[in-house]
């Protein structure tokens, strides 16, 4: 078979199996009784992967250099690179959840790539001479399986802020263990599962307390923030020891996923500097897809500060990790809507 044909139905067959995939993990979400829609999700999940790694196998072979040096290529390693993290991070979590956020991304990116990108930019051309380096590959493909990573783990706190929306609740432990307690601008959250007798009450003695119960039989609990002016609880948030149970796990992942990403994203800025001095005679030029990379590894290194030096959980860091989520895009994709720098060849114009 011709490795053009192939490459053609390759790509459409990724994005069928994406769709399907989606919709197995959404409906698997709204029927948590059907326990097979998780295997079959996760299968999904994995045949896609293979079919986006053949794919790219086949582009190789036709072009004869690594296939990341266009748009089309590089959506769809970003594509691969998405469903490999997501089998990474369920594969830690066990949660269907997981795909419930990674596999509609996954699948827009394939759709775009496959289905929207015109014909042209779709095929294999040869190397500007910018380009014709090892370089290529080291650089440009630890830059995309950081942007990636990065992606899957602030997909994550995206779930985690659906999950705890209108709920006054801090989790406590994604860092630096399994239970800690928080103590930053004089209140104390902590959360924790109560699974005694009714009315069991835990308590401290800083200025902020936090009350928890349960009816007895540990399906339900309740979170209270009470102060030291009245002595009366000011905001309430009522969570099953299930929904708690996820949540933390959910920020767990989250944080680790994204503490594996961050080194990528520093080994690819720092190869890519060394590539700009052997190709252009300067480590650093303030390209604007350089800025925008020095942002991106900004930002994730405050969160990861931020986690590890004042410890940070919950909501806050999960907040500033879905704005990383946009910042990663501006980074990879939106800078070259410009047009403009050393970096705009291979993709728009």
């Amino acid at each position: 078979m011709d490795l053009v044909v192939l490459q053609n139905q390759l790509d459409n067959i990724s994005f069928a199996i994406l769709l399907i995939t989606m919709l197995i993990y959404w409906v698997g979400a709204a029927f948590p009784q059907i326990p097979t829609l998780q295997g079959l999700g996760t299968a999904g999940m994995a045949i896609a992967n293979l079919s986006i790694a053949a794919l790219l196998g086949a582009r190789w072979m036709e072009a004869g250099y690594f296939p990341i040096s266009n748009l089309y290529e590089s959506l769809f390693f970003l594509a691969w690179g998405i469903t490999a993290m997501h089998l990474v991070a369920e594969n830690m979590s066990g949660s269907r959840l997981v795909g419930v956020v990674t596999a509609p991304v996954a699948m827009a990116i394939a759709a775009f790539a496959a289905l929207k990108l015109p014909a042209p930019m779709q095929l294999s051309e040869p190397l500007v001479p910018a380009l014709k380096s090892n370089w290529l590959m080291m650089h440009v493909s630890v830059m995309m399986i950081s942007y990636a990573t990065l992606m899957v783990g602030s997909l994550l706190a995206i779930a985690f802020l659906i999950l705890t929306r209108g709920q006054a609740v801090q989790l406590s432990g994604s860092s630096l263990g399994t239970r800690i307690s928080r103590n930053h601008k004089s209140s104390l959250l902590e959360v924790q599962t109560i699974t005694t007798s009714p009315n069991a009450l835990l308590s401290t003695s800083q200025p902020s307390e936090l009350a928890a119960a349960t009816n007895g039989q540990g399906s339900t609990a309740l979170l209270e923030l009470v102060t030291p002016s009245t002595g009366q609880p000011t905001s309430t948030a009522t969570l099953s020891p299930q929904r708690l149970s996820l949540v933390e796990t959910i920020d767990n992942i989250s944080y680790r996923i994204i503490g594996l990403g961050f080194p990528l994203l520093t080994i690819g800025i720092i190869a890519g500097a060394v590539w700009a001095n052997e190709a252009w005679g300067s480590y650093w030029s303030w390209d604007p897809k350089e800025t925008w990379a020095l942002i991106t590894w900004l930002v994730f290194a405050a969160y990861l500060h931020a986690r590890i030096t004042r410890g940070w959980q919950g909501r806050k860091p999960a907040i500033l990790a879905s704005v990383g989520f946009l910042v990663v895009w501006v980074c990879y994709l939106g800078v070259n809507l410009l047009g403009k720098g050393l970096h705009s060849y291979g993709w728009f114009f």
